[in-house]
C-alpha cells in the first residue's frame, strides 16, 4: 500500500510527473493505446465507413434496411463479398494504425500538458471547464497529425481502386488533388472530434470522480492499482459511449466530403438529411467506440501505472507535485 501511495505522488517510478519524460510517456502511451486499438477494429471500421457511403448502399440496399441483422447471421457482404477490393482489411488497418496512433500520442499527450498548465493559471475556474479547454486544445494539434491519414483511410475503405494502403495512397492523392484533398475534411474532423474530446474527456474524470466518491467511497490513493484500472475502464466505456453519440452528425459529414459526395458542409448535411445524421451508423459507432475507448484508458493508465505514476483522474497542479516531493 505504501509503494503505492508514493507511486499516486509521482515520487518514484521510471518518471517523475510533470517532467518532460512524464508527457514524453503519456504521449507514446497515448499512441500505443490509439494504434492498437484501432487496429483490431479495422473490420467494424470499413463496414461504419460503407454504411455511411452512398456507393455502399447502392451496392446493398437490402443490407442498408437490415445491417445488424446480416451481422449476425454472417451475410454481412463487407466480410462475405467476393470483391476482394470491398475487403481492404490489411491496407486500411495500417492507415487506420499508423494515423490514428499519431493522433492519439498528441490527444493523450497534450491533454496531460494542457491540463495541468489551464489548471495552474485558471485557479478558480471549475473544474469541468479545465478538462473541457485541456481536451479541446489537445485536439486541435491532434486532429491537424490525423488528417492526412485519415484521408487515404476513408478512400481506400470505400473507393476499391484508389490504392492499396498509405504507400501508394499518400502520392496518388497528392498528385490528384495537392495539399488540399489531404486536409479537406479538416473542419468537419474537427467538427467531429472537438464535441467528441471534450465530452469524452470530461466525462472520464467526472466518471472516476463519481466512482471513487460514491461506489468505492476511498480515495485513488488507498485503491490497489487493479481496483484503480478496474475504475479506468468504467469511466473509459461511459465516456466514449456518451462523445459517440455527440459527434455522429460530423462523422457522416465527414464521410461524405472524403467521398467527394459534397462540395461543402452544407451540402452534406443536406444531401444526408438532418434525421440521418444522428442516427446513419450510430449502432455500430456505439458499438466499435464504446470498447475501444475502454481499451485505449485501459492500455493508457496500465503504462503509466507500470511506469510508477498514478492513473489519470483530477487535477493535480504543478505546485502541489512539488510540494509532495520536497
Amino acid at each position: 500500500m505504501e509503494n503505492t501511495r508514493r507511486a499516486q505522488q509521482g515520487g518514484s517510478g521510471l518518471v517523475r510527473e510533470f517532467s518532460p519524460a512524464y508527457y514524453g510517456l503519456c504521449a507514446a502511451g497515448g499512441m500505443l493505446s490509439a494504434g492498437t486499438t484501432h487496429l483490431a477494429i479495422t473490420p467494424l471500421d470499413v463496414l461504419k465507413v460503407n454504411m455511411q457511403n452512398d456507393f455502399f448502399k447502392q451496392l446493398f440496399p437490402n443490407y442498408i434496411s437490415q445491417p445488424f441483422t446480416s451481422l449476425a447471421t454472417g451475410s454481412n457482404p463487407v466480410i462475405s463479398s467476393p470483391n476482394k477490393a470491398l475487403l481492404p482489411f490489411g491496407e486500411a488497418g495500417l492507415a487506420s494504425s499508423f494515423g490514428y496512433g499519431v493522433q492519439g500520442g498528441c490527444k493523450f499527450g497534450l491533454y496531460e500538458y494542457f491540463k495541468r498548465l489551464y489548471s495552474d493559471v485558471l485557479m478558480d475556474q471549475n473544474r469541468s471547464f479545465v478538462f473541457f479547454l485541456s481536451s479541446a486544445s489537445a485536439q486541435v494539434f491532434a486532429d491537424l497529425a490525423l488528417c492526412p491519414f485519415e484521408a487515404v483511410k476513408v478512400r481506400v475503405q470505400t473507393q476499391p481502386t484508389f490504392a492499396k494502403g498509405l504507400a501508394d495512397g499518400f502520392p496518388k492523392l497528392y498528385k490528384a488533388e495537392g495539399l488540399t484533398g489531404f486536409y479537406r475534411g479538416l473542419i468537419p474532423l474537427w467538427g467531429r472530434n472537438l464535441p467528441f474530446s471534450m465530452v469524452m474527456f470530461t466525462t472520464f474524470e467526472q466518471s472516476v470522480d463519481l466512482i471513487y466518491s460514491n461506489v468505492i467511497q476511498r480515495r485513488k490513493e488507498d485503491c490497489s492499482r487493479s481496483q484503480q484500472l478496474g475504475v479506468t475502464c468504467l469511466a473509459g466505456y461511459a465516456a466514449g459511449a456518451v462523445g459517440t453519440v455527440i459527434s455522429n452528425p460530423a462523422d457522416n459529414v465527414v464521410t461524405s466530403l472524403y467521398n467527394k459526395k459534397a462540395d461543402n458542409v452544407l451540402q452534406a448535411v443536406k444531401n444526408i438529411g438532418l434525421a440521418n445524421l444522428f442516427t446513419r451508423s450510430l449502432p455500430i459507432r456505439i458499438a466499435i467506440v464504446g470498447p475501444v475507448v475502454t481499451l485505449q484508458w485501459f492500455f493508457y493508465d496500465s503504462i503509466k501505472v507500470l511506469s510508477g505514476l498514478p492513473t489519470t483522474g483530477g487535477i493535480r497542479r504543478h505546485q502541489e507535485a512539488t510540494d509532495l516531493l520536497a
